[in-house]
């Protein structure tokens, strides 16, 4: 991204506050001026000291010329701090506004994004977030230090430039000249760092994934004792990180130095210049100073192109990969707008194929099924067979690759899509709960719900004698419940939703038998007059299923009735005998028999 791109990206966000930015830009004209007020005071003051000292006068006849030059410099002094607090507040202000408005446009972008912009491109959550934040920091710090620092720096300089011009066009040359030169190296210092800047980026997102990889997997890393080997990976990353920052420093410190050099040369320059002259009788003796504080008010900027040049290509590295997320527009979820009184629940697949994005293996071959309204449809197969993959299509998480999905004879895609996933209930096999009171995590399901009709859910699911034996009851934390118990909330939040289509995805897979057995009996409950499809590794889930689809490596392979494929001998009757040995049927008969 060119600079020109940057700055054309970041205008809507600073245009809604343009009188702010009005309003520091005249602080900054007037503090310009403000800021040359010592170098004319200190010319005024050396020449008419020497003057006085050359007719032999004293304190007592200066005493008017230190009166004069004292309120001078205290009311300067006194402006220049209103000023200052005007650039730095206001400046500051809209580097928080402008920072507000880009986190909550990003966030809102993401939202909209298909499933597919997450699992591809590398977007995994500890990159996106760094990206984000990084993203967010860099541009807003330039918005601030544009407006506090670069913004009244150069205004200084150009103001104080144009003042040596005025007194001496020798002078100004010399200090216009070493301004280019200064440039140029800081050019060059930008260039040689721009690919390890991109570098950095890449090693501090990849540390960011991988400290998000240890708190996901730490249960998983202490139990099989691997906190070294992950420390050991994290302190690769480091290192690298480490060899990277200390060459970009090192570079830098040599071209620092180089620039310090020639700002030396140009202070030498104007001192050499401006003695000449005085000897020479062109100027006032106090013409030297003048003209080294006017140096020093053009050489200010140049001393902090290093830091500008920095942050520049900190937001032009970062804020390109920021933008990216931003202006994902083809990733936006595809929406119809069909939106029928009634949605009874019959889904038609024909032909479908469907690869994962960034997958080169396809995951589903020519999947043809039919979903009957007001039925339970269960989906076997062993895992990586493709049976959550069909329901994320069903969901319109994803889109086919080819052949269609048919909802009640309408194509899938026309559907307005809020609308469908309104009418459709989803209980993962693990479900996400979020950081709040189990009565927030629960009316997640419908926003709008009584506490009372947050309780049916929740005795619907078996879970409100639990939550009421806790000490704040409904409005404890949802995160310190168990697994099973926070299941249980997922499911309640689905009762609470009480959509017409329902799909279960291994609903009960986290819970213990009694358990099990209570959310059994109330989905048998839900599931009547509803569309149904469920995965479940559990035979009391999917036996009395009305239909039953079996799927292996992607395709369907049998459907039927349970007795109807049982006694085919195929695929469903190895898993089905494999689920009843590892249950133990024989000798669970046994002890019920006796």
């Amino acid at each position: 991204m060119s600079l020109s791109q940057l700055f054309r990206n970041i205008f809507p966000y600073v245009k809604p506050y343009r009188w702010l930015v009005i309003f520091t830009l005249l602080l900054t004209l007037l503090g310009s001026f403000t800021a040359q007020v010592n170098a004319w005071v200190l010319r005024y003051t050396v020449d008419e000291i020497s003057e006085m000292l050359t007719n032999h006068q004293g304190l007592q006849e200066g005493i008017t010329i230190l009166i004069v030059i004292s309120a001078i410099l205290v009311g300067k002094e006194v402006l220049n701090s209103f000023i200052t607090f005007g650039q730095k507040f206001y400046g500051e202000k809209l580097r928080i506004y402008v920072s507000r408005d880009l986190a909550q446009t990003v966030i809102e972008k993401v939202l909209t994004y298909k499933l597919a912009f997450f699992s591809s491109g590398g977007n995994q959550p500890g990159k996106l977030q760094t990206r984000i934040d990084r993203g967010i920091e860099s541009l807003t710090r330039l918005v601030q230090n544009f407006f506090i620092d670069i913004l009244p720096l150069f205004a200084n300089s150009i103001v104080a430039l144009i003042m040596m011009f005025n007194a001496n066009f020798y002078v100004g040359l010399v200090g216009l000249c070493i301004v280019p030169v200064y440039f140029y190296v800081s050019m060059k210092q930008a260039d040689k760092l721009s690919g390890s800047r991109r570098q950095i980026k890449e090693l501090r997102e990849n540390k960011s994934q991988g400290i998000l990889g240890i708190l996901e997997s730490i249960t998983v890393i202490k139990s099989f004792i691997r906190e070294d080997i992950e420390g050991n990976k994290q302190m690769g990353l480091q290192n690298d990180l480490t060899a990277t920052q200390m060459k970009t420093r090192k570079i830098s410190f040599i071209f620092d130095g180089l620039k310090s050099f020639i700002e030396q040369i140009g202070v030498v320059l104007i001192i050499i210049l401006t003695a000449y002259f005085v000897l020479s009788g062109q100027m006032t003796i106090g013409a030297i100073m003048f003209h080294i504080l006017l140096f020093n008010n053009v050489s200010a900027p140049i001393r902090q192109l290093h830091r500008i040049y920095d942050q520049m290509n900190d937001a032009l590295i970062y804020s390109e990969a920021f933008f990216d997320i931003l202006k994902a527009d083809e990733q936006k979820e595809q929406s119809g707008d069909y939106k029928p009184a009634v949605i009874k629940g019959r889904f038609e697949i024909k032909h479908v194929d469907f690869t994962y994005p960034d997958n080169e293996e396809p995951t589903l071959f020519d999947i043809n099924m039919i979903i009957e309204p007001g039925e339970s449809t269960a989906l076997v197969g062993l895992s990586g067979a493709g049976k959550s993959t069909l329901i994320n299509l069903l969901d319109k998480f994803y889109h086919p690759d080819s052949g269609e999905i048919l909802l009640d004879g309408v194509p899938l895609e026309e559907y307005d899509t809020a609308y469908l996933r309104d009418n459709i209930g989803l209980v993962l096999q693990k479900n996400h709960i979020f950081n709040g009171s189990i009565d927030e995590n629960i009316r997640y399901g419908n926003p709008d719900a009584t506490h009372e009709e947050v309780v049916e859910a929740a005795k619907k699911s078996y879970i409100h004698d639990q939550i009421m034996a806790l000490p704040q009851k409904y409005e404890t934390s949802a995160l310190a419940l168990s697994g099973g118990q926070q299941q249980k909330i997922a499911i309640a939040r689905m009762f609470l939703k009480n959509p017409p289509i329902i799909f279960l995805d291994e609903p009960t897979a986290s819970l213990d038998a009694v358990s099990t057995e209570q959310i059994k009996n109330s989905l048998d409950a839900i599931k009547k007059d509803r569309t149904v499809v469920i995965i479940s590794h559990s035979i009391s889930q999917i036996i009395d299923s009305s239909c039953i689809y079996v799927m292996k490596d992607g395709r369907v392979v049998e459907s039927g009735t349970h007795e109807e494929i049982y006694h085919q001998n195929g695929t469903y009757t190895s898993i089905f005998n494999a689920m009843a040995r590892s249950l133990n049927i024989d000798k669970i008969s046994k002890t019920l028999e006796e």
